[in-house]
This record gives structure tokens, sequence and C-alpha cells, in this order.
């Protein structure tokens, strides 16, 4: 199984950076995962500002030359894991260009004429591992679940990717956060997870 890993968060420093940390040593111990590549997304300078012209049309985004090393990199991973905190009850806008550039009609998926498309990336999984200041309840109860609705409804299984797992971390902020606990439950999972 081939890993792709997009990290977003500005900070080496921070429990995002702790958690991939734990994803690379969990699924470098894995003998179901045959490799692991990193995108780092503020590390790489990702642009994740949409620009549409007359030079630039948005029918065309799915073969800009300027973004296929990424969709090559999409292509490749088995699974895809998402490793960002939770800003304003979503992903930081960063991570949020991103998706709005890659998963793009014609390759992520193609309109049908129907109510819902065809997913162009079936048989990939996907894995969301998130943090938050809040408590683990708010973006259910507060939010109406909308971060899960985002990244599972609205965009991965859209785009045809069935298997999704979230590790949604509340209270991170907090000395009684359980820190240590959560991370040791992100390596346990990629440490055997057989698929």
């Amino acid at each position: 199984m081939k890993t792709l890993v997009i990290y977003t968060h500005p900070n080496h420093q921070s429990l995002s950076y702790a958690f991939l940390q734990k994803v690379l040593q969990g699924g470098s111990e894995n003998p179901n995962i045959t490799e692991i590549k990193v995108l780092d997304l503020y590390e790489e300078k990702f642009d994740p500002i949409l620009v549409f012209n007359e030079n630039k049309r948005r029918r065309d985004m799915h073969s800009n030359p300027q973004l296929e090393k990424y969709r090559e990199q999409i292509t490749w991973a088995d699974k895809i894991v998402f490793v960002y905190p939770i800003w304003w009850g979503r992903p930081p806008a960063m991570l949020m260009g991103y998706i709005d550039q890659m998963f793009a009609s014609d390759f992520a998926y193609k309109d049908k004429g129907g109510v819902l498309p065809e997913g162009l990336l079936k048989g990939k999984s996907a894995v969301c591992i998130s943090t938050m200041k809040g408590p683990t309840f708010y973006p259910l109860f507060w939010l109406n679940n909308a971060h899960k609705v985002l990244m599972k409804k609205a965009l991965l299984q859209y785009v045809g990717i069935k298997r999704v797992k979230f590790f949604e971390f509340g209270n991170m902020e907090s000395p009684k956060g359980r820190h240590g606990e959560k991370l040791n439950k992100v390596y346990r999972y990629f440490n055997i997870v057989p698929d």
C-alpha cells in the first residue's frame, strides 16, 4: 500500500507535526505499507490561490502543467492521509486551496449529466487527522458536524473515495488534553492498519 501524507501546518513544533511523525513511525513499521511520501504544503510553498482568466480556465485545471507532480502523487497513492488543524470549524485555507485545485473535474471526477458525478479516484482510501482547541464534541453539536461533512461527503465520497477514517482530537491546547494517548492512538492505527 502506497501512502501519501498531506501535512498542512506552518509550524514544525506544532502538535500537528507530532501527529505527522506518529503516522510516519507507525507506517514505517507496518509491512502492508510499502512506501510513504509526505507533501508538506507550507514547506513546498504551495500556492493555494485560484486564478481564472482568459489564459487560465477552470475547465482546464485538470491539465495545468504546474500541478502535474501533485496529480501524479494522488494517482500514485492507495491511501491519502491529511494531517491538519481545524481553524474556524474547517481545515486551513492552505489545504482548501490545494483541494480546490487538485480535486478538479476530469481528474478527480467526471460530470455525467446526473445529480452526482463519476468519482475517478475509486479504490483509494483516506484518513483525516485533525486537532482543535475546543472540545471534541464541538464540531458535532455546535457546527452540525460540518468538518466531517465537508471532508467525507462534499469532497472524498464525491471523487469516489468511500473508505474514510477520522481522528478528530479536541482540547489540544489544554494540559489535560491527553496528548500522549492521542498520539499513540494514531501510531497504533498506522502500525497495524491492513489496507
